[in-house]
């Protein structure tokens, strides 16, 4: 029996996609020496800029983790999402119950929120699966509407602190460390450890006939269930691992910011997060900071700018994003670096 042309096609396009990068040989010298000297300035970075400045990037670090849990589910397999603030704020609750009410160390509590929002996910994602594009969108929106009012429900006041939340104690340093550094520097640390480890293993987890599948079941979904591709398993599954991303996030951004209210988890972090995504790029895993960067100090820029009217110079800023970047941060660069190299 011959093989469809329609799936012959549709593999064929999947594969020479230019914005996924899928299914590439493994990293060149030259791209393993610009990530150790990129890991050499983070590393540097939280001795030159003062405890506030350390706290920001930190918390672009958690965004960025968040990001890039969403672009796996967005931008490589086409699931549309406006409610990760929820999977968000599931493991910032998770992480600040454990640590308040059970003692647990604030290590620890990182893998279980993940693992949390990664059940939580995966299971929302199974009734997920009847709908697609808008309706999927609208059904996620519906989720970060509805979290808020759930986290400060009275049958759960006695976890969550109702209205008032759940303040948290930041952590010190390790006294094993070689040099004495802040509580400011420690977290940051401990959460570019925690970028650099989830980083890798999607980079690994998308190159791979993993990714490929993801791709296939964005473009052409016929095709790729004709192949064998398991679609309805490989959307639950990216559903789940995109809120295990997320929930690490949100966990690291409460123990970060001390504090995790129902107020701050709203819907307007989950359009953030698309917003991020976007903006740094889809279907990138280097978009993710990127965004992650924009999303933290681009407010701070715009408020700067005008006290009176911040978010029209935000407006004007993602307006100028998209117009001069269509393919995100991570598009554009992509596009000078071959553009160099080729002159």
């Amino acid at each position: 029996m011959k093989t469809p042309a329609i799936t012959t096609r549709a593999i064929s396009a999947t594969s020479a996609a230019p914005t996924t990068r899928i299914g590439q040989p493994p990293l060149s010298q030259r791209k393993i020496i610009g990530l150790a000297v990129l890991l050499l300035l983070a590393c540097a970075v939280p001795f030159l800029v003062g405890n506030y400045r350390v706290f920001q990037l930190t918390m672009a670090l958690a965004y960025s983790i968040a990001l890039l849990g969403l672009n796996m589910l967005t931008g490589f397999n086409g699931q549309i999402s406006l409610g990760h603030g929820a999977f968000f704020a599931i493991g910032a609750y998770t992480a600040a119950i454990l640590m308040d009410k059970a003692n647990f160390p604030y290590w620890a509590t990182i893998p279980l929120a993940g693992l949390v929002c990664l059940v939580a996910g995966f299971l929302f994602g199974l009734p997920a699966l009847r709908l697609e594009g808008l309706y999927l969108a609208l059904a996620t929106f519906a989720l970060g509407v509805v979290m808020p009012q759930i986290l400060k429900h009275k049958s759960l006041e006695h976890l969550t602190g109702g209205a008032m939340g759940i303040v948290i104690i930041k952590p010190d340093a390790p006294q094993w460390l070689p040099l004495p550094l802040s509580q400011d520097q420690w977290l940051y640390f401990f959460t570019l450890a925690w970028v650099i480890v989830l980083f890798f293993a999607a980079w690994n987890l998308l190159r791979g006939r993993i990714g490929r599948a993801l791709v296939a079941i964005r473009d052409q979904p016929i095709a790729a269930q004709a192949m064998g591709v398991n679609t309805a398993m490989y959307k639950s599954l990216t559903f789940g691992v995109s809120a295990f991303y997320t929930g690490i996030a949100g966990a690291l951004a409460a123990i970060g910011v001390q504090f995790a209210s129902p107020d701050s988890f709203n819907v307007f972090l989950s359009l953030t997060l698309v917003v991020g995504v976007v903006v740094g790029g889809l279907a990138s895993i280097s978009g993710a900071l990127y965004g992650a960067l924009f999303i933290q100090f681009i407010p701070n820029v715009a408020d700067d700018i005008s006290k009176a009217a911040p978010w029209a110079i935000y407006g004007v800023f993602l307006i100028g994003f998209m117009y001069l970047m269509p393919g995100g941060v991570a598009g554009a660069i992509r596009y000078l670096r071959q553009r160099f190299f080729r002159s």
